[in-house]
Parts: structure tokens; sequence; C-alpha cells
């Protein structure tokens, strides 16, 4: 296994970092985070990035709410994460072929 040397890595992470005053918004309640689809109408909490922590900013009525509370800063993140390189699939298998019967002489 080839590791990534430390410089590389330790750019990739910056990258992926949020920016100091970033806000994102997450909903409230004991539930997961999950997806701006489930449960759009459920009050969200407003949080921003201070360099080492989420901490809490805000509170918004709804997911549309809290985007526009939020503003760019959600599609500038994910922006910067990369999405992995895709190459040619695998090999396909050789199809499936039945054995040929064979009878005890």
């Amino acid at each position: 296994m080839e590791d990534e040397p430390l410089d590389e890595w330790a750019a990739h992470r910056e990258q992926q970092r949020p920016r100091p005053g970033e806000r994102r918004a997450v909903p409230l309640g004991e539930q997961a985070e999950r997806g701006s689809h489930v449960d759009p109408d459920v009050p969200r909490g407003i949080q921003e990035w201070n360099g080492h922590e989420w901490i809490p900013a805000g509170i918004a009525d709804d997911h549309q709410a809290a985007a526009a509370e939020a503003g760019q800063d959600s599609t500038s993140r994910a922006e910067r994460v990369p999405l992995p390189t895709f190459s040619k699939l695998p090999p396909a298998p050789e199809p499936w072929r039945p054995t040929e019967p064979w009878h005890r002489p």
C-alpha cells in the first residue's frame, strides 16, 4: 500500500475543511443529521465554523430560511470536495455455462 506524503495529505485536508465564518444548517432535535429534502419544514439551527468547531449562530424556521441564512457557503464547500475519478469498468466475467451432463457407464 502506497501512502500519500504528509504534505500532500495536509494540503488535501486543508482544501476540504470549511473556512472560518462559513455557515451551515442542521436540523434541531435528537435525530441524526440527514439530507435537506427530509423534513424540510423542521426548524434548523445555523452553525458557524470558527476555525476549530461548529458553534451555534442562530435558528431558522425551516430549510428554505436556513439555506437563505447560510448563503453560498454550503455550495462553495461542496465544490471544494473532489469527486472520485472513474476509470474503465472491470472486465466482464465469463458467461455461466451449464456443465455437460455426465452419466455413469
